[in-house]
């Protein structure tokens, strides 16, 4: 019955892919999960489910990123009400920026790479810029969010200046391999084949229209009926926040968008140094976007406060007012957040990474081995919603494997890589995945839908490449 570790997670993704029932299908899989932890008695595992929902918050990181999303809401209630929103798309549209379907989609692809410090915010600032484009051109939600996902894990692990680059590194460290461990890492990089492959299928979906699968569908739905969402669906980001109006004689210039968005850029590198002591491979990614994301809050009430022509863009007690009214806008991520963070638990206190991890047999012949190694990390990246946790499990059986087999470890660094970004990119559970939802103002179900399709297919090229570089390197 050891199988049975693999029923939680898997239950709570097929429920939510089934009933469109986010919130009800993870609360299932993490009740199933914790009646197996304290032996099968369901009123027990009540009792567990809700131990495990308040052990979330004693892991730091874990809070910092639901604050971060109460956060954000707060943020984007702000710039959409100061009219930077506005005044940035008109700015843009003054210089011909994503005035085609395809000038907007390559916007938001674009903006993706430049901003790679850490993989939530490229997803808010992705969201923040492109989605009034998007809106005006009828181009649904869930490509949205396709985009702020697609260009969050595989480009933070591809330009690893970031906490994820200074995650590996520790993970490394702690395998004795310091030495030539940035070396190993760069040469990892170009092996993480998943990575690259989803950053470039992006760039063709911009450039030539690719669509197939339920994407097809939400495209063809938002052109002929101008809904840019399911009709019944349930967008991560409150009616009120995401078509909030500007107020009345805000100045909409795009400068109140944007000074705010670059203030928490900045603030990413800053905070990356700070925590790392002077390291940024070495800085906390999840301290560094808190930080961030209360910068540009400050940043924002400063400078709308400031008078213009006489005039302030808001009050204080407006500016308030609309943070906390951002802030409850989001409440359905944060609670979807702590669900997802409780379920990973759950599955790793039944130790289903070793599990699946010990199903691989002996006698696969070792140009197999690569893709193996690419299939486990992904599985168990998709089914604990982080690829992080995949990267801790597999990184100490996959190098020594190396070493064992005479496999490069750059190879087989890589396909612990692009395993762990798989699994970040197409699973519900995985927290890039829900707060591109919410970036794109988007039913999370409806994303997960839209983008999955898409992940296999380039999850499947990625594959094809493992088995041919066990072949030839």
């Amino acid at each position: 019955m050891d199988w049975i570790v693999l029923l939680p997670p898997i239950a709570a993704i097929v429920l939510a892919l089934w009933t469109k029932e986010v919130y009800l299908s993870l609360f299932a899989g993490l009740w199933i999960g914790t009646t197996i932890l304290v032996g099968g008695n369901p009123i027990h595992g009540m009792r567990e489910l809700v131990e495990q929902l308040v052990l979330v918050f004693q892991d730091a990181g874990n809070t910092r990123i639901v604050f971060f999303c109460l956060l954000v809401g707060g943020l984007m209630a702000l710039v959409q009400a100061s009219g930077g929103v506005t005044g940035f798309v008109e700015w843009a549209q003054r210089r011909g920026w994503g005035q085609t379907r395809r000038g907007a989609e390559l916007l938001a692809w674009v903006v993706g790479l430049i901003v790679f410090v850490e993989s939530s915010i490229t997803c808010l600032v992705v969201g923040a810029v492109s989605r009034p484009f998007f809106d005006k051109l009828k181009i649904p939600r869930e490509k949205l969010a396709f985009y702020c996902d697609s260009t969050s894990a595989p480009v933070c692990m591809t330009l690893p200046l970031n906490g994820w680059g200074a995650y590996i590194l520790g993970l490394l460290a702690a395998q004795g391999i310091t030495a030539g461990a940035v070396g190993l890492l760069v040469s990892g990089l170009l092996f993480n084949f998943y990575s690259w492959f989803a950053i470039l299928f992006a760039l063709g979906v911009a450039l030539f229209g690719w669509r197939f699968g339920s994407m097809k569908a939400a495209e063809t739905r938002a052109l002929e009926t101008g809904q840019l969402t399911r009709p019944g669906s349930t967008p991560l980001v409150a009616e009120e926040i995401a078509e909030l109006e500007p107020v009345e004689g805000s100045p909409r210039q795009a400068r109140d968008l944007l000074i705010p968005l670059g203030a928490m850029v900045l603030m990413i590198f800053v905070g990356l140094y700070i925590t790392g002591d002077g390291d940024m491979m070495a800085g906390s990614g999840s301290t560094s976007v808190l930080w961030a994301v209360g910068t540009a809050i400050f940043v924002a009430s400063i400078l709308y406060l400031i008078p213009r022509n006489g005039r302030r863009v808001m009050t204080p007690m407006e500016a308030s007012a609309l943070v906390l009214k951002g802030s409850a806008g989001l409440v359905g991520v944060t609670v979807l957040i702590v669900f997802a963070f409780a379920l990973g638990q759950v599955s790793r206190a039944l130790e289903m990474g070793p599990y699946v991890v010990s199903l691989v047999g002996d006698g696969v012949p070792t140009w197999w081995i690569p893709a193996l190694v690419f299939v486990v990390t992904s599985f168990i990246s998709f089914t604990l919603g982080s690829s992080w946790t995949a990267f801790a499990i597999l990184l100490p059986i996959a190098l020594p494997l190396a070493t064992g087999l005479n496999l490069p470890e750059a190879l087989m660094l890589g396909a612990v890589l692009s395993g762990g970004v798989w699994g970040d990119h197409a699973s519900p559970l995985s927290d890039t995945s829900i707060i591109s939802s919410m970036s794109a103002a988007c039913d999370h179900v409806d994303h997960v839908r839209t983008q999955m399709p898409y992940a296999f297919a380039i999850g499947g090229v990625a594959f094809a490449a493992y088995l041919v570089a066990g072949l030839v390197v």
